[in-house]
């Protein structure tokens, strides 16, 4: 089959397209035909074995463990395994493959059946190959670390981007009473149609020297001081930090995460959770049940063919992206 794989570490150029064998599955495994495989901040992160805190967590040391990259996919069940009773041959499905094996970037795409969820209805592969990291980190971001109440208000960093744009919309359909969403100016006035109450271009203004506070903040930017961003949180709401962007090459965002931000909950009212998100089947079909009732809509940039990995890779890290870039695994479209 044809797969985007690497070799060694470093920047996009590395991808290149190849012919490999196809994944086998195992007895709790399900092998999917990919239509479409969505690109996030963990496929850069991936590639490049930065910071190196993610070699040690298994990816590989030297090299890369496994060959093929990407996380998210979306298609048709091909094989399953003979304890998998989720999903069978046929199904339209999407899901992600685990960060540490091998990856989306390829015709065929192996994952745990807990990984995985029927498609929803109303999307396209592409579409929906743009949700199930970007919106199952949102999900877990905002109801489950921050907690949302009907009626709080919300605050979102990074809000053009691919998980913010699914936060802003989840904040809505979950019942906050504002949402505001911070973002660059080329991205204002997607942000506003997704249903944010206001929009502030951070070019122009800093949300954390300003009046208002809010319940909740989803900081999917990650690279501004706790200390500041606290400033705009009410005396007992909560920050969520997602991802890990920013800081040096051995630890890079994750001190951030995993060393301030629970040190600053020890001795505050306020709280400072970080989320390291994980897919799962149950939150796909919490996810599907709110695209498919029209409250959450996945917000595709671009589709470009899958032997322009690289491209789309280097376009989503410069932050360029509206919502996810996507690329297509139709047949065909391979190149060369």
């Amino acid at each position: 089959m044809k797969a985007i794989v690497q070799d060694v570490y470093g920047s996009p150029s590395v991808l290149r397209l190849a012919e490999v064998p196809p994944p086998q599955v195992g007895d709790d495994e399900v092998l999917v035909r990919v239509a479409a495989a969505g690109v996030d901040a963990g496929v850069w992160h991936m590639t490049a074995g930065l910071p190196y805190l993610v070699r040690v967590m298994g990816l590989g040391l030297r090299t890369p463990r496994t060959r093929v990259r990407g996380t998210d996919f979306a298609g048709t069940v091909e094989a399953v395994g003979a304890g998998v009773t989720s999903v069978k041959p046929g199904d339209e499905v999407y899901g992600s493959c685990d960060p540490l094996g091998d990856g989306s970037f390829a015709e065929l795409a192996r994952t745990r059946q807990d990984r995985v969820a029927a498609k929803p209805a109303n999307l396209s592969f592409e579409q929906a190959a743009a949700a199930p990291v970007s919106g199952v980190t949102a999900l877990q971001a905002v109801r489950d670390s921050g907690a949302l109440q009907p009626g709080q208000t919300v605050l979102v960093t990074g809000a053009g981007g691919g998980v913010g744009t699914f936060a802003v919309q989840i904040a809505k359909a979950l019942g906050a009473v504002e949402v505001t969403a911070v973002c660059g100016g080329a991205k204002v006035e997607l942000v506003r149609s997704l249903g944010a109450d206001f929009v502030i271009n951070y070019a122009d203004k800093d949300f954390t020297e300003g009046a208002h506070q809010y319940d909740l903040i989803v900081d999917t930017a990650g690279r501004r001081a706790i200390t500041q961003v606290r400033r705009a949180l009410t005396p007992r709401g909560t920050l969520v930090i997602v991802g890990g962007e920013g800081g040096d090459r051995l630890l890079g965002g994750f001190d951030r995460q995993m060393v301030r931000a629970p040190a600053l909950s020890l001795v505050s009212e306020q709280q400072f959770r970080p989320l390291v998100a994980r897919v799962t089947g149950a939150d796909l079909q919490a996810l599907r049940l709110l695209i498919e009732a029209g409250k959450v809509t996945p917000v595709v940039d671009r589709v470009l063919p899958l032997a322009q990995a690289a491209e789309a890779l280097r376009y989503a890290h410069a932050g360029l992206a509206k919502g996810k870039v996507v690329l297509s695994v139709a047949a065909g479209e391979g190149g060369a």
